[in-house]
């Protein structure tokens, strides 16, 4: 299942373990192509990867702390520290190599 995130709960949702954001906003057509990608990622790695979704319009303050430019931008992070970040549309085996580089 992919969870919201917020500026307020971001640090603490991605605190532990590796997660997933995806950086995006409601009007944004790459963001909506990669939405299916996202949940399927989700259902299936979902014991192993916290996967969140942010919508940058309502929460800016985290995407501009982050530097985020172009959306959609998926942040990975491993115990609290971002290790890695990819923007743009991906496939799901190119978001799970990706995740798999930091399992």
């Amino acid at each position: 299942m992919v969870n919201e995130t917020s500026d307020q709960k971001f640090d603490q949702d991605t605190a532990k373990g590796l997660s997933l954001t995806d950086f995006g906003a409601s009007w944004c057509g790459p963001c909506h192509m990669e939405a299916p990608i996202i949940a399927k990622l989700a259902k299936d790695l979902g014991n192993k990867v916290n996967v969140y979704k942010m919508d940058v319009d309502a929460n800016p303050k985290t995407a501009r702390a982050l530097g985020i430019m172009g959306i959609p931008t998926m942040v990975v992070k491993k115990d609290g520290k971002i290790v890695d970040r990819v923007t743009g549309v991906h496939s799901e085996d190119q978001l799970k190599a990706v995740l798999a580089k930091h399992a």
